[in-house]
């Protein structure tokens, strides 16, 4: 079972984090992130006091990946993470993104990145990112992120702007041909890993380990589908889809078990990425994602799930450009 007290828990402080290496590089990563794009107000209203509080207690519980982009709130995620981090810069591994800027607003130039690594680092009040990521590279042209966007990205880091480099989207093919023609330090990739999908074990997994690539797993609850309240109505999932997250939801509540937390369970326990970035914008929200990880999942309440899903398992949507799919 994973359903419990979350007052209880917290009252325990029973955190007892977990680190793995990314990659190649000298980062050693907390197996649960902070996705800071909920501090934005991406997915509703959060004061900037809750937020500074969450971001407070993820670190004392031992979170010490913080993820964030300028596209988040329209910088607002990066200033409020920012000013969260003031006095505690030094505890965590902070990332930030390029080259996307609204719902449709990308520009991936080598002119554009340099001036979003410096926007980026004022609203962050650091001097410099551990990790910068190409943000969403289907949308842009693949050859302009392989000879402008990531060459201008690795003269930030010899600038002593950014520690490392990586590449984030949707399209696994699309990550891994990029990869292929130009050292990346780090792959984010979502919704390809959790109980919904797991063809990144399969197709991203293999080119990661044999270049030392880093892979870090996002969305674990399929972009909202893995929960009670189901998927948001802009959820680009087909209606088949929908409706078997709502009966594997009504299969785990009837044997007290809340199906985001065995669906973050089911992600955390994955040996092949570095982290799960689980988005988090308030001290509840930090203390589900813990509580998680230190629960343990029914393996057969987790078999029936997996079989629930059987029809639509890794079934996906077209992200990006046309030539990018």
């Amino acid at each position: 079972m994973l359903r419990s007290s979350t007052t209880a828990w917290a009252s325990k402080r029973a955190s007892h984090m977990q680190y793995r290496a990314l990659g190649k590089t000298d980062l050693e990563v907390s197996v649960v992130a902070f996705g800071a794009s909920p501090l934005g107000g991406v997915y509703g209203f959060t004061g900037p006091e809750e937020g500074k509080r969450a971001v407070h207690l993820a670190i004392d519980e031992g979170i010490n990946f913080f993820d964030v982009s300028p596209y988040y709130g329209h910088g607002l995620a990066e200033y409020r993470l920012g000013a969260a981090l003031q006095g505690r810069r030094n505890k965590v591994i902070l990332a930030t993104k390029c080259g996307r800027y609204g719902a449709n607003e990308f520009d991936f130039s080598a002119h554009r990145v340099f001036a979003s690594m410096d926007e980026s680092l004022d609203r962050l009040n650091t001097d410099y990112v551990d990790l910068l990521f190409a943000h969403d590279v289907e949308f842009g042209d693949r050859s302009q992120i392989v000879e402008e966007t990531i060459p201008a990205m690795r003269r930030l880091q010899e600038l002593g702007k950014t520690r490392y480099i990586g590449v984030t989207g949707f399209p696994l093919r699309t990550l891994i041909d990029i990869a292929r023609k130009v050292p990346v330090d780090a792959i984010l990739s979502y919704c390809h890993y959790n109980l919904l999908a797991d063809d990144l074990d399969a197709v991203l997994a293999p080119v990661a380990e044999s270049r030392g690539i880093g892979m870090i797993n996002a969305s674990p609850l399929h972009m909202g589908m893995l929960t009670e309240q189901g998927a948001p109505d802009w959820h680009p999932a087909p209606s088949e889809m929908r409706e078997a997250a709502k009966s594997a939801a009504e299969f785990c509540k009837h044997r007290d078990c809340d199906i985001s937390d065995l669906a973050l369970r089911f992600c955390f326990d994955y040996p092949k990425v570095a982290t799960t970035l689980v988005g988090m914008a308030t001290r509840e929200q930090v203390l589900k994602s813990l509580r998680a990880f230190e629960a343990l999942a029914d393996p057969q309440i987790v078999r029936k799930v997996r079989a629930i899903f059987a029809p639509v398992f890794n079934r996906f949507w077209s992200s990006g450009r046309e030539e990018n799919q």
